[in-house]
């Protein structure tokens, strides 16, 4: 239990499941003192972890496998799990986080992938590498294009939405806020997802994370992911990239990094990461800072982030 009570994750699954089934819960006031996670998970035999990918980063530098020896399971959502931090994670931990997804409006789950289940009759996958897993029991999710909420083709990209008796009634005092995110009884999440063959869910990018440049929409996350690869960094973020207005185009990418970070080498990468040109960052779009901007919950703080490339 390391996520703050002023979370939903950590008002329902960290304060409110264990108090009404009785379960053991070892609650963490700071969850950024990874240190302090480790000591405990190991101290009380901790078997579920549930955290954010930054602190699983965390967790991968200053925590051993000793300590996390007790652990079953290990749940993450909030953000994208990259595939290189789940990779690190599994090689130092033996363990391999299970991707979910939610929000507040969605007290907090609405999916989530599973341990494959084995036996002699049945051989059920209860995860694929990339997705946030199936709808929970009870929650039906649709994709659909986000102007007329026609839904997509198996494999489009589109909105996705969520039903269920998860979903919020409303937010309180602001009927016109709630009318925008509903439709039709269906909770309009905001984010970019496509549906596979199995059911599976992937999220391409959140609408707000995608910058309109010269009429192409070019995920933020994406590139985001393509840096990392090409500096190597696996346990950690590597940069953040938004945007911000530009007179010719529209917008700009404006990618923000920790000091140390070998610009031009990283540029001439880039030209063959095979990302489309229109999506790549340019020489002059790198802005340096001590640490990314965090929510309390774990989160990047994206409007103190458009605060900072405002400046």
């Amino acid at each position: 239990g390391n996520l703050p009570f002023f979370h939903s994750f950590g008002l329902t699954v960290c304060l409110w499941l264990p108090l009404c089934t009785g379960t053991g819960v070892v609650l963490q006031r700071n969850p950024l003192d990874v240190k302090k996670v480790g000591t405990q998970v190991q101290a009380y035999g901790v078997t579920l972890l549930a955290a954010t990918p930054t602190f699983l980063g965390g967790y991968l530098r200053r925590c051993t496998r000793e300590q996390f020896a007790s652990l079953r399971h290990v749940a993450t959502g909030a953000e994208k799990l990259r595939p290189q931090l789940a990779d690190a994670f599994e090689e130092r931990f033996g363990l391999r986080p299970l991707e979910g997804y939610g929000c507040t409006e969605l007290a907090p789950f609405a999916t989530l992938n599973l341990p494959d289940f084995r036996n002699e009759r049945v051989d059920q996958v209860g995860h694929k590498e990339g997705s946030i897993g199936h709808p929970l029991p009870g929650i039906a999710a649709r994709i659909v294009h986000p102007e007329t909420f026609v839904p997509v083709p198996e494999g489009e990209e589109g909105m996705l939405l969520i039903k269920g008796a998860n979903v919020m009634l409303g937010y309180l005092g602001e009927p016109e806020l709630t009318a925008a995110v509903m439709h039709d009884g269906w909770y309009v999440t905001g984010d970019i997802a496509v549906l596979d063959a199995d059911g599976f869910i992937a999220i391409r990018g959140r609408l707000s994370r995608f910058s309109k440049i010269a009429g192409e929409m070019v995920p933020h996350i994406r590139v985001e992911e393509v840096i990392a690869e090409a500096i190597g960094v696996t346990d950690e973020r590597a940069c953040v990239v938004t945007g911000v207005p530009d007179e010719q185009r529209g917008e700009r990418l404006v990618v923000l990094h920790r000091p140390g970070l070998d610009i031009p080498s990283l540029c001439r990468a880039l030209l063959n990461s095979g990302l489309p040109k229109l999506w790549l960052p340019k020489a002059d779009a790198f802005m340096e800072v001590a640490d990314f901007p965090l929510l309390g919950t774990g989160k990047l703080d994206l409007r103190a982030i458009k605060e900072l490339t405002a400046a």
